[in-house]
Formats: structure tokens, sequence, C-alpha cells
């Protein structure tokens, strides 16, 4: 989408504002008392104010000023998401510094290495789990020299020089504004739209993990494009629950919200998000794939117990929704009988999953079935794809509700170019395009052309409607024996469209054919097992059942049936290991990071060739 320079000019700044931290000062003048966030304290939801918001984030601020941060200097948050994380987030943003996440699955090491890439002096850590990742590899990071920790249980007797607890930081910067009011405006007045707005490190999945500078102007421009295209009111309730550490959570639980005055409330744990879900009942909620895929697992498991009746109206129900939903003007007898299947079983089904008031659902971070797409549809929960990368800003395309083009991930922002290059990689050009790695010149280089195009790593098409469909990542490109090019996402992606299936890894890269290596979803089969009364003592004795292996293998015939012949899967096996987002092998959004998988089930792919 070509716009001319003085439009470009015009989405550089929301409501007057270049810049994320003057549109925070102002909305929290403006909202005051009003409710800014949610958060649970000994099991009840307590809400805190944009005030708090505002004074919270100020006395960290000053606190910051008075250990010597400078403008420009990282600051490390090792947190599962809370309040406090935007507390430390904004509060250091404002005096010029640069917020930096670190997912609390890391490793001491993984620590070690995000402290002394970043050159961070200040680390924040939630509490003594996280503080002992620091004490255990507090050698190698030298460069650390103030320790914050936000919670005190456990730690009601540990002293240590370095190390020091929110509650004695707040104080610091009480203290400091009472003797120098005024100091931390002064520092936010100084912060211009180029300058970083925060530091997102990459996964790494392709080498060390690269500090990602998301711009003030990045985020503006994200806010002003969101604002054509998606529709937020003052009254939303959000749920947070992705790591803060993620672009994604970051706009739209951190930037969106301060730009659309919504509530956000953050989720106990990851362990917790679907009672979460339930309880908030957000109006709008953005998710990765494997969200969507755990939602409609544990509808089919409430399925399957429902009885014959029970089976049955959820049936009717779910197809007269499908069919609602595909029309483009319905009758009047489709109109009725969705009325009736909407009162008794579909809306009862949005309350239980906490989707009552869900004006729309968002899948990004990885390619979703749109058979799964659709089957939200027909629950009556309308769900948009888009894409975008931490190297974005975020978002760079995205459906609306409105036009929702399933199977693509939607058309470019209002803003944002996109080009497919002479090797069908697809490239970005716009305000969106990051500000580079962090002191990596050299990879920056690599990522963004002289003139300012982004060098996704997708492979995608760009149709006459202008939606992009994203057809795998580069790197990914099976080359089979024959000499065939193979994008293994859409085949992935409709195995992973089975309850019984978590996720799938696609192997045969210069081999004679095509075989999978599957991730089972534990619940779902440990149900199919016990309705069947077939033994089974753990989840690797649960893969290595014979029924269970049938059971896959009718997944597979089932999925090679959308296929070409050289796109069919010839044998499978399953992985015998339950993998959590401490493993390496998945990242924090729960995706399989195929170079890992790979090297670690060598022996497995072997045994299928």
């Amino acid at each position: 989408m070509e716009m001319s320079r003085v439009d470009i000019v015009e989405y550089l700044n929301f409501d007057g504002h270049e810049t994320i931290t003057s549109l925070w000062a102002d909305r929290c003048a403006r909202y005051g008392d009003r409710v800014a966030h949610r958060q649970k304290e000994l099991g009840i939801w307590q809400a805190y104010s944009w005030r708090d918001y505002y004074e919270s984030a100020r006395k960290i601020g000053r606190a910051l000023m008075r250990l010597g941060v400078q403008k420009g200097e990282p600051v490390l948050i090792l947190s599962e998401d809370r309040r406090e994380w935007l507390y430390i987030d904004l509060g250091a943003a404002s005096i010029g510094a640069i917020p930096a996440g670190v997912y609390t699955t890391d490793s001491p090491s993984q620590l070690a290495y995000l402290a002394g890439d970043s050159g961070a002096r200040t680390l924040f850590v939630e509490n003594d789990e996280q503080l002992d990742k620091y004490l255990e590899a507090r050698a190698d990071m030298p460069g650390i020299e103030t320790v914050v920790v936000l919670d005190r249980d456990g730690l009601a007797h540990f002293s240590d020089p370095q190390v020091m607890f929110l509650e004695d930081l707040y104080a610091m910067g009480e203290a400091e504004e009472r003797h120098e009011p005024g100091r931390f405006e002064e520092a936010m007045k100084a912060i211009r739209p180029e300058d970083p707005r925060m530091l997102i490190y990459t996964s790494g999945t392709t080498g060390p993990p690269k500090g990602a500078m998301i711009t003030h102007r990045n985020m503006i421009f994200q806010l002003r494009a969101g604002r054509e295209v998606l529709e937020f009111h003052e009254t939303d309730n959000l749920l947070c629950f992705l790591p803060l550490c993620h672009v994604l959570e970051r706009l739209v639980s951190v930037e969106a919200p301060i730009a659309n005055g919504c509530i956000v409330n953050f989720a106990e744990s990851p362990e917790t998000v679907f009672d979460n879900l339930q309880e908030v009942s957000p109006n709008s909620f953005s998710g990765v794939p494997r969200i969507w895929e755990k939602i409609y697992s544990r509808v089919m498991i409430l399925r399957s117990e429902a009885g014959r009746v029970g089976t049955w109206a959820f049936d009717w129900a779910l197809a007269i929704g499908d069919r609602y939903a595909r029309a483009e003007a319905p009758g009047p007898g489709l109109r009725l009988a969705h009325f009736i299947a909407d009162v008794t079983v579909l809306s009862n089904l949005r309350r239980m999953l906490g989707l009552a008031n869900a004006r729309r659902v968002t899948s990004g971070a990885a390619p979703i079935s749109p058979d799964l797409i659709h089957w939200f549809a027909a629950l009556g929960v309308p769900m948009i794809e888009g894409y975008g990368m931490t190297e974005t800003a975020g978002i760079a395309t995205i459906n609306t509700v409105e036009h929702n083009l399933i199977g693509t991930v939607g058309p470019a922002l209002p803003g944002v170019e996109m080009r497919i290059d002479e090797t069908g990689e697809l490239m970005i050009g716009g305000p969106c395009v990051f500000g580079g790695y962090w002191n990596k010149p050299e990879k920056t280089a690599e990522a963004i052309t002289c003139d300012g195009w982004l060098h996704t790593g997708d492979v995608g098409r760009i149709g006459n409607d202008g939606a992009l469909t994203i057809t795998g990542r580069l790197k990914d490109i099976i080359i089979t024996a024959g000499g065939k090019n193979i994008t293994p996402a859409e085949i992935e992606s409709k195995l992973k469209f089975s309850p019984y299936i978590s996720d799938a890894v696609v192997i045969g890269d210069r081999r004679r054919y095509l075989t999978c290596l599957i991730m089972i979803d534990q619940e779902n089969v440990e149900k199919f097992a016990q309705d069947r009364q077939i033994p089974f003592s753990d989840f690797a004795s649960l893969t290595r059942a014979g029924e269970v292996r049938e059971l896959i293998g009718s997944v597979v015939s089932d999925t090679n049936k959308h296929f070409a012949n050289v796109e069919q899967l010839k044998d499978f096996r399953l992985i015998d290991i339950l993998l959590t987002a401490e493993d390496e092998e998945l990242t924090p959004t729960m995706k399989l990071k195929r170079n890992f998988v790979n090297q670690r089930h060598a022996a497995l792919i072997d045994e299928m060739y």
C-alpha cells in the first residue's frame, strides 16, 4: 500500500503524541482514578488505577536515575506478567532507558548472555526462584550492579550488597522526587521518536539471540495504523498472559491499552489462563495457535462426554453455526435455526470458555489451520489472523472481522508496503520496520536493505485482493531428493487441527519422501486411552501404545488426502517426551524449534528412512 510522505507523517503521531511515554503520561493524567489494571492478590481480583500506574512508574524511574541509569541504557526485567512489570517498563522508558524482558524459562547461562550482550547494569527479578538464576551465574555477568526483587516471599532474612527489594526502590524514588521534583518529567521531554522504546530479544533458533530495537516511532505507528482496522473501547477488558518479553503481548497488553484506555487483567500464571479467561471474559483476546488448539481440544473432550443426545445437539448446533458464518446473506430459515442453536448450545459454550464478550479474537506468532478459524466462527467467536514479527514491531498485516479472508493473514496495515522478491521471500517496508539489532550493525545490514526493506525470511504470495498468504519459512523449505520444493507449514497446520496432536514437524530435506515427528496432546490422548481401557503408566508409555499409534496414523492418513502425492507423509514417529517451555525444543510461545527437534531426535528420524 503506497502512501505519500505527507500521509506517512500523519501516521507517526497518535493524538498529537510522537512517543509512547508522552502518550502514556497524558493518559494517566486523563484517566486518574479509573481502573488501569486488575491482578489477583491471595485469590481475589484487585484493581489499580492509572494514577497508581504513573506514580509507581515515576518512583521506579527516579530511583533508576539515582542508581545512575542513563538514557539509552538497557534495563532487564525477569518476571512473569504482572502490573509491576508495566511499572518498571514505563518507569525505565520514561527516563530514556530501554526496558528488555527476559523469559522466566531462560536458564542462568541464558540470563548471563543477555546481561552481557545488552550491557545492562540493573536487573529486576520477580522472586527467589529467579533471583537464584542471577546468584548462580553472577560471576558470568559482572556488569550487573543492582538486582531488584519484586516479591520478598522466602527472602525475609536474605541480604546481599547487590540486591534490594522493590519497596526499598520505591522509597528511594519517593525521596528523590521530594528532594528534586520534576526531573522525571524533564527526562521524558528529552525522548525522541527515533529513540528505542524497548529491546526485544529474538528466540535465537538460528544462533545467539539478537536484541531488536523497537523505537517509539515504530510503536506510535502501530497504534495509529491499528486504530484504522481494529476496534477498541475504553470499557474493554483484556487478558494479559503471553510473556511480555514478546513483541505481540507488549503491543496488545501495554501499548494498545495506553492508547485506548482499556483495562488489562493479568493471568495468575500460564497454567491458569483458561480459568482466568472464564473469570475475565475479555472483549478482545490475542493468542498463539497452541492456545486456540487447546480450547478446541477441551471442547471436543466435552463433546465426547456429552452422551448421545448431547453429542447430537452439539454437532447440529455447530453445523448450523458453520452454515450461518459462511453465508453471505442468511435466509429467514437459517436465521431462525441459528437463533435456536445459539440460545440452546453455542452461547453456553462461549460463556463456558470465557469468550462470551469477545468481539474478536486474534491468532498470531505462527500459522494456524483455516479449519480452526472456521470452527471458532461457527461457535460465534470471530477469529482473525495477522502476520508480523519482532522486526516489524508487531503487526504488518491483519484481517478484520468485517473482511476476514480466511486462509490469508490479511492485507498490509495502512502505511506498510509488501513485495515478493525473486527468491519468493516476503519483503516489508514502512514505519513498522525496526531500528536494527543492538550492537550488531552487520546483522542489521543483513536484515534491512540500504533502501529500507526488511528481509522477513518468510515465503508468501500476495493476492489480487492485496491479502498476504504465508506459505512457510525460507529456511524451512524442504527440497526432496527428487528436487521438489515443499513448504511444511500447511501440512503441519492440517495435522494440528486434530485434537490428538499438539505439534508436528515435517521432515524430508534431501530425502526420498516426507515423514513427520508428532507431539501428541496429552489430555486428549489420555482420555482416548482411558475410555478404551488402554494401559499406560506415563507419557512415554502412552506414546508406545499400539492403539495410540493407530489413532495418530488415521489422522496422518486423513491429512494426506488433502495433499499431492509428493507432499504426503510416508511415515511418522511420536516424540515420547512431554515438552514444556523450559525445554530448548519449544519457544516461549510454544512453537517447536525445527533445528533442535531434528538434532535431538535424529535416531527417530533415521528409523523412518
